[in-house]
């Protein structure tokens, strides 16, 4: 028998949860699901108690972290990235695999070489973005080299968006996963190659340098530049490529209205705001505005001057910025008020439905021809809990840790999803769950 045990049961976990849940018997695995909730987890294994366990658990609770550790095989950790370093040092110390779908951190580098020594796995970056953009990617990558083409442009971009049908806000956008990620993204400067220059947007311009996708049967997306386009050259094995850009996909108009937060700096979560429930968001509104004549809304036209329009003026009222809304936290920074506002006002309702929107670009040389080819994957949503969000960040993760533990590869040390061992049985599976990417020849 295979214990696995996942600490954390957020919303991004249920299609990982269900997954080893309903594998558990064929399998010979017992889950033991490790959350703050306990009743929550409880909810969701009532009728699998014969294959799962919840426990209460508390990430800062040394001694039962460790015991919890110790009593399995695998870890799929679903905590906050800032979370999965003290996790996997207990997990390498201890002898146990370890899986995350988060950015390997220099935590999990430096564990890679006794992990190596211990013949562990730590398998980071298998869930959606990072994740499954890797493997569809490198399998196009792959493909293309096998036939002795050249890639010289390569983009890649992906949004966790609301479906068509539960589109009801100007936004177009509503929380499907960590919030407060939503409100600090983009923090930072990007970088990235383009016709073979480095190019670098910072913090303050990222929203208003975006470009145009298109996607099939979906219509036009805004798109960003994510922070580090560059560090995947070498792993994907484009060290010659010209230009390489990987993005976030958002509404259109999405990133204009949103540029108001920033040039304003209501994504600012450096400081805190004290008795900030004495306020309301009109009023915070004005604390950030330049003293002058007029209303706030006046005032913030004045202040945004050409980057503002009517239709970022009827975003911002949705949000009833302008009619004293008042604020709830009695502390928090920027981030954390606009966070609060935001979360009551991108809810996902009952029967909403997400999608996750992703797209390739390849641009390649293959016999003296100049050729592109785009690479897209729509999923949408069931509703609000099993979401399309959940589908494409815990399945790849639970697909992936179930080929390591019969045996479809065999890799140790610090992983992700860009060698053909673990991609192409993730993909084909994938396939069959309905998340299947399209190729179209440009």
């Amino acid at each position: 028998m295979s214990k696995i045990l996942i600490i954390g049961a957020g919303r991004s976990s249920s299609s990982l949860i269900n997954y080893f849940l309903s594998n558990a018997k064929q399998y010979n695995w017992h889950i033991t699901i490790a959350d703050a909730n306990k009743k929550a987890v409880e909810s969701k294994i009532s009728e699998y108690n014969d294959v799962a366990t919840a426990v209460e658990f508390d990430v800062t609770n040394t001694t039962l972290r460790e015991k919890l550790i110790t009593e399995s095989d695998f870890v799929v950790s679903m905590l906050p990235a800032f979370m999965h370093g003290d996790v996997a040092k207990d997990c390498v110390r201890l002898g146990k695999h370890i899986a995350t779908a988060s950015y390997v951190s220099n935590e999990m580098k430096e564990l890679d070489a006794e992990a190596k020594r211990k013949n562990l796995l730590l398998l980071n970056e298998c869930g959606l973005d990072p994740g499954i953009d890797h493997a569809s990617a490198m399998h196009v990558i792959h493909k293309i080299q096998a036939k002795g083409g050249k890639i010289n442009n390569f983009q890649s971009f992906c949004g966790g968006l609301v479906a068509p049908e539960s589109n009801d806000n100007p936004w177009g956008y509503k929380f499907s996963w960590n919030p407060r990620n939503v409100i600090l993204a983009g923090q930072g400067t990007a970088q990235f190659i383009e016709d073979g220059h480095l190019k670098f947007i910072p913090y303050n311009r990222l929203f208003t340098q975006i470009c145009t996708i298109n996607v099939d049967g979906y219509g036009s997306f805004d798109a960003y530049a994510n922070r580090d386009s560059i560090g995947y050259k070498e792993p994907y094995g484009l060290t010659d490529v010209k230009s390489m850009l990987r993005g976030t996909l958002r509404q259109t108009g999405y990133c204009k209205a949103w540029n108001v937060f920033v040039k304003l700096g209501l994504t600012d979560d450096s400081y805190k705001i004290k008795n900030s429930n004495s306020l309301n968001y009109t009023s915070l509104l004005q604390s950030f505005l330049p003293t002058g004549n007029g209303t706030v809304k006046e005032k913030l036209i004045s202040f945004m001057g050409k980057e503002i329009d009517e239709e970022i003026i009827s975003m911002l009222d949705f949000l009833e910025l302008f009619n004293n809304k008042p604020i709830i936290l009695k502390e928090g920074s920027p981030a954390e008020l606009l966070q609060s506002l935001l979360e009551e006002k991108w809810l996902l309702k009952p029967g909403d439905k997400d999608m996750i929107v992703m797209q390739h670009l390849f641009e390649y040389e293959l016999n003296g021809e100049s050729k592109k080819l785009t690479s897209s994957l729509v999923v949408i949503g069931d509703d609000e809990v099993h979401t399309a969000m959940a589908k494409t960040v815990g399945l790849p993760l639970a697909i992936s840790i179930k080929n390591f533990l019969t045996g479809k590869f065999k890799l140790y040390g610090v992983q992700i999803p860009i060698v053909k061992e673990i991609y192409e049985p993730l993909l084909l599976e994938l396939e069959t769950l309905g998340i299947k990417f399209i190729e179209k020849e440009l």
